[in-house]
């Protein structure tokens, strides 16, 4: 959660005032270090947690700022897109039943939010990426109105001057280019809390960066993007890319992103952390006020509140992120760690908690000294694997031995959590239930993406794409009210034929997988393409993807009545400019449209690129099934 009251336009100025405030909260921060200011010899935990709004056909709804304003939850706040929110915790004193606290408090503010939601005909998903978004679902349109996500966004693309490409290879593959930030509206997260004191961060930071690779492989739960089956966590290299704000020409030099694992271990002291942010990432946005001078401040007796600092660090996202806070009067500094999926149950995220605090409190004993025992990129490859791979990730540990992720975490991370949530009095029972959670989802191979990747596997070609998703989606559902841990669950179902949330819009209906053919192709050629794949209908695009024509059957037949038609080109026969629809295009007006123009199909396009078809066959079987549906009373 971050400063809202911000502006993106950066005067010469404002713009130096803020730079020399940040040259004073880095001095104050030192002074404040020496003169021994920071809470020390307590150790707590926080947490916050990102989850989606959805509708009844399970689909992403913008009713953010409605559900804030249906509760007085002072713990709810919003996030980048009005189909997101955030729900901060309250911190815990990091011993006895701290876990199950977190749990209990998860399960209430969910419950609010969950019954907010109900009331405006929405529910609340826990999910890395929820699997049905779609590409409308990222307009501007949806991003929330507060200042700061403007500013961010504006900024951002000035500085890129060109869109935001995604590329990413999986089990498939992705590529676009989006014009905005808003990207990152994909990705919710669970992001966890630990307070250090001064003379401990260096230390405990190099912890949580050797422990991020093999926790994040125990907890993958975001496999799919807009359809695509990707990385286990999609959220690292989707997150990473859909805010890059650096222009091609400085990708070109060794300029680190805003998104960061980092390039090596820590050293000196937590300023020097917080000094690296001031040194290689300029300043993105600027208060809605002058910030405060922390010196004086600190020269009048008062707790700093390093305005500029803070908020210039909260443009950057290291995946562990050093953070600055005041609590019960008291300066602190934490670790948060950004890189936990959302879900995909609350047993699963505060077990995935548990994993971690156990390893950090084990790892100040054991590993406080890893940055001499082991090279960092290793620890940054086995980062970005277990984002690839998940449990089946190969990582290597700090006695030089490379594994995959699920066999160490059972021989050596889990045990070793053990030992130091016992280290800091967790109470027994909860730590033996939490990891044990843990322990059975590493021995079934059933993480939140394994399940997900699992269930569409299961569930093979029964349905359109859209439709399966959005049975995965109430899978989902069904399974966090469940109370049941993700290697419980049962894979999800093939969707029922009377769900009739799933007939709104083109989106839910038309068939994605095509094959198209190029203008300067031979007729011959759709010929027997139409023949082999039994259909009627061929787009025609050019090599960038965009729709030029469509070539149907009774085209074909024409041409045959032509001398020699085998070798006349496609473009002599297609139709240059059929209608078209667009993925949000709604069942009736496709219906209508198929009616005014004596049309048979219509491609689909987004931002002038072919993304699918629908046939007049596709909308009569779902007219069918709405109507069905509904004369047997039938819902999503």
């Amino acid at each position: 959660m971050g400063q809202h009251d911000v502006r993106a336009d950066v005067p010469g100025t404002a713009l130096r005032e803020f730079q020399c405030a940040l040259l004073d909260d880095l001095a104050t921060l030192d002074a404040m270090q020496e003169r021994g200011m920071f809470e020390s010899g307590v150790r707590r935990i926080g947490a916050e947690q990102e989850m989606f709004v959805v509708d009844r056909g399970c689909g992403a709804a913008p009713l953010a700022l409605e559900i804030l304003r249906a509760t007085a939850e002072p713990r709810l706040t919003t996030e980048i897109a009005l189909f997101n929110l955030e729900a901060n915790l309250t911190p815990l004193r990091f011993t006895g039943t701290c876990l199950r606290a977190l749990e209990d408090e998860l399960r209430e503010v969910l419950a609010t939010t969950q019954a907010a939601a109900a009331r405006l005909g929405a529910d609340i998903v826990l999910a890395g990426i929820l699997p049905t978004l779609q590409a409308s679902d990222l307009d501007l349109e949806h991003m929330t109105p507060v200042p700061r996500y403007r500013a961010l966004a504006e900024t951002m693309r000035r500085m890129r001057g060109e869109g935001f490409r995604i590329h990413i290879d999986g089990i498939e593959e992705l590529d676009l280019v989006h014009d905005s930030v808003m990207l990152e509206a994909c990705t919710t997260s669970f992001q966890l809390h630990w307070q250090v004191a001064p003379e401990e961060f260096v230390a405990a930071y190099d912890v949580a960066q050797l422990v991020a690779g093999p926790v994040l492989a125990a907890a993958t739960n975001s496999p799919l993007l807009l359809g695509r089956r990707l990385w286990h966590e999609t959220r690292v290299a989707l997150f990473q890319q859909s805010i890059d704000a650096r222009a091609t020409a400085v990708r070109a030099r060794p300029v680190p992103p805003r998104v960061t694992f980092g390039e090596r271990w820590g050293h000196g002291s937590v300023t020097e952390s917080f000094r690296e942010n001031v040194e290689r990432y300029r300043v993105l946005v600027l208060g809605g006020e002058s910030p405060r001078s922390s010196s004086d401040q600190l020269a009048r007796g008062e707790i700093p509140t390093l305005d500029a600092l803070r908020l210039h660090n909260g443009t950057i996202y290291r995946w562990n992120r050093p953070c600055y806070g005041i609590g019960d009067g008291k300066p602190h500094l934490r670790i948060e760690a950004r890189q936990l999926p959302a879900g995909p149950t609350i047993l699963d995220e505060v077990a995935n908690a548990a994993l971690l605090f156990g390893l950090q409190s084990e790892g100040a004993v054991r590993w406080h000294d890893v940055a001499t025992r082991m090279p960092f990129d290793r620890v940054k490859d086995n980062f970005f694997a277990a984002a690839r791979l998940g449990l089946r990730a190969p990582i290597t540990w700090i006695d030089g031995t490379t594994r995959p992720a699920g066999e160490l975490l059972l021989t050596e991370l889990v045990p070793a959590a053990e030992r130091g949530l016992a280290r800091a009095g967790i109470d027994e029972a909860d730590a033996a239930r939490y990891l044990g959670i843990v322990r059975t989802r590493v021995e079934s191979a059933r993480t939140g993406a394994d399940w997900m990747l699992a269930s569409l596997e299961q569930m093979g070609g029964a349905a359109t794409l859209d439709r399966r998703l959005r049975a995965l989606v109430r899978a989902m559902l069904a399974g966090q009210r469940s109370e049941q841990p993700i290697a419980r669950w049962s894979l999800a179902p093939a969707p029922a034929d009377d769900a009739v949330g799933d007939y709104h819009t083109v989106a839910q209906f038309m068939t994605t997988d095509l094959h198209t053919l190029r203008a300067e192709d031979a007729v011959d050629l759709a010929a027997a393409l139409m023949r082999w794949e039994q259909v009627r209908h061929v787009p025609v695009e050019d090599d960038q993807g965009r729709l030029v024509g469509l070539v149907a059957l009774v085209d074909l037949v024409r041409a045959a009545t032509v001398s020699g038609a085998g070798t006349v080109a496609i473009r002599d026969v297609m139709d240059p400019a059929p209608v078209c629809v667009s993925p949000q295009t709604t069942l009736l007006e496709a219906i209508a449209l198929l009616r005014t123009h004596s049309a048979t199909a219509l491609p689909v396009v987004q931002d002038r690129r072919l993304v699918g078809l629908v046939t007049e066959r596709d909308l009569l079987l779902a007219a069918e099934r709405v109507m069905r549906a509904g004369a047997e009373g039938g819902g999503v």
